[in-house]
């Protein structure tokens, strides 16, 4: 794919927006519901947006919060971020305030980009009395919105636009950007500046500041760019979707950083609704669709009722959970695009290891190691390498795009390395063609007599009965074997099973030690903000009835 010989290119992020503004000004760059800016707009934007957050005290290093859904502010504020030093710390707008909390006092945010929607803003601005937040970058929803819809929301949807204090606390969009765009230079030293702190739970569950450098976002960009065959792209203008969040690793880089080094028109939407999205697809014809099973699932179930054309999309790249293969095989089918599984966290940037889009896509498969990517597997125990073919071992990452640790967390980095290797939590194999095989995270491993039982091996099993449209396994208590598995079922619609039904169709496909002691068929099962099925829920549930059971037998 590529020489021994090559070198890893070293830049900061916001280079992969000044190329695209100097080769392409007058392409478009972004389309949110309608209201388009080109490259040469946005570019604009960035540079008065930059000297804006000057203004306002953002020097190298200063955090400033980003609490956005996908809008055009997200794009423009980010890169311009990143332009003067500053580093992004990526917040989800649902948190609670609580949530939103916790993140800014560990961060250090001192400034904060917000909607100004009262779904967003009072949360924000309830912190501003009890932590290190001094100011709010507040950003109108109807100015971004093309002229009608503008109207229309300032009319029908007034009572969800929050009051803005007048204050100095308080600096609307449009102040920030009212300049000449003449930043002040800084100097961004890419292998060892921070760009982003993205917060996730790693593997203890705990939020942690994983600490992205310039580099390792420019260096997966650029391994996720040399990943696509070169034939498969070029045709014209790329069209990206941006359905999953921006806020999220896997959307920042393979979204907007790898759309913005192509230069595609990131096609935006703030959250993803099933009809919008097959609708939009037919209309705005996007050409690469980033996005995560559940998402690709409901598109599938959608049009087995018939529904729109979805023949433009060329490539797309799951990741997220596991994808299923007969997903994979029906989505293929729909449209004519090529659709892989990738792996990775939000410590690797997020992508460490993908399918070939040309040769072989092996099922079940998270796929080969990225350029410049060594993959280890090593014993949980004790740490010792794995070479050995289909032998079963903690995933391990070297590479450029593995974080440089976690924010001001020096036991939590020296744990989550080995040898100078990343430490992923979960267990995989590597067969004889090299290709990397999850079995599933190491924490959620159900202890079953002595025996190791993966949730992931019976999800996959379930998802082979044509009834069953999502799966989540957990473990729970058992007075004999310790613990057993238990298996969550949410049917497609229209379709029948029980739960003894489902359990015994799996007599054929799993062994005794792994058939669920239960099976419990539901309407919903819990997602994460990307829509990934999430299993904390379902075993805090079990936790919280197995607790109340005890109570209740000691009374």
């Amino acid at each position: 794919m590529m020489a021994p010989t090559d070198i890893v290119p070293v830049k900061p992020v916001h280079a992969l927006l000044d190329e695209a503004v100097k080769h392409h000004p007058d392409w478009p760059a972004v389309d949110f519901l309608g209201k388009r800016y080109s490259y040469g707009e946005i570019g604009d934007l960035v540079l008065r947006a930059a000297r804006g957050f000057q203004l306002l005290g953002v020097r190298k290093g200063t955090r400033v919060g980003l609490c956005l859904p996908n809008t055009p502010y997200f794009v423009v504020c980010y890169y311009a971020i990143l332009r003067i030093g500053g580093v992004v710390v990526n917040f989800n707008p649902l948190y609670v305030e609580r949530e939103l909390k916790h993140q800014v006092d560990d961060s250090g945010v001192t400034i904060m980009v917000a909607l100004d929607l009262k779904q967003i803003y009072p949360k924000v601005a309830a912190i501003l009395e009890e932590s290190c937040l001094e100011r709010i970058v507040t950003c109108s929803m109807s100015a971004i919105l093309p002229s009608v819809k503008s109207l229309l929301f300032s009319v029908l949807k007034r009572s969800e636009i929050a009051d803005i204090p007048d204050d100095l606390r308080h600096v609307p969009f449009e102040r920030l950007v009212s300049n000449d765009g003449q930043v002040r230079p800084v100097q961004v030293d890419p292998a060892r500046d921070l760009a982003v702190l993205q917060y996730t739970g790693g593997t203890t569950g705990v939020p942690k500041g994983a600490m992205l450098t310039h580099a390792n976002l420019t260096a997966n960009t650029e391994q996720l760019w040399r990943w696509i065959p070169p034939q498969m792209v070029g045709q014209g203008q790329e069209k990206m979707l941006g359905v999953l969040p921006l806020f999220h690793v896997f959307a920042m880089t393979v979204v907007m950083n790898l759309g913005v080094r192509m230069a595609a028109e990131l096609i935006l939407l703030p959250r993803f609704e099933l009809k919008q999205v097959l609708k939009l697809i037919a209309k705005k014809r996007p050409t690469l669709f980033p996005g995560v099973p559940t998402i690709y699932t409901a598109i599938n179930q959608a049009m087995d009722a018939g529904g729109q054309d979805l023949s433009s999309i060329r490539l797309c790249i799951s990741g997220g959970a596991p994808l299923p293969v007969e997903v994979r095989g029906r989505f293929e089918s729909l449209t004519g695009c090529t659709l892989v599984e990738g792996y990775g966290l939000s410590e690797s940037s997020p992508v460490a290891t993908c399918n070939p889009l040309k040769g072989e896509a092996k099922n079940a498969s998270i796929g080969l190691p990225l350029a410049w990517t060594t993959i280890e597997l090593r014993n949980p125990a004790d740490g010792a390498l794995i070479e050995g073919v289909d032998e079963r071992g903690e995933i391990c990452i070297r590479g450029p795009q593995v974080m440089a640790g976690y924010w001001q967390r020096p036991d939590d980095t020296a744990a989550v390395f080995i040898d100078g290797a990343l430490r992923t939590g979960d267990i995989g194999y590597r067969d004889a063609d090299g290709y990397l095989f999850l079995v599933d995270r190491i924490k959620d491993v159900i202890l079953c007599g002595g025996f190791n039982v993966y949730p992931r091996m019976i999800e996959e099993a379930l998802y082979q009965h044509p009834a069953v449209a999502e799966a989540v396994v957990i473990g729970i208590p058992d007075s004999y074997r310790g613990q057993a598995p238990k298996a969550f079922v949410r049917l497609r619609e229209g379709a029948a099973a029980t739960p003894d039904e489902l359990k015994a169709f799996l007599t054929t496909q799993v062994s005794r030690i792994e058939m669920p002691k239960a099976v419990e068929i539901r309407q919903h099962l819990p997602k994460t903000m990307i829509g990934k099925l999430s299993k904390k829920e379902l075993v805090a549930e079990e936790n919280a009835a197995t607790e109340d059971h005890g109570l209740r037998s000691v009374i």
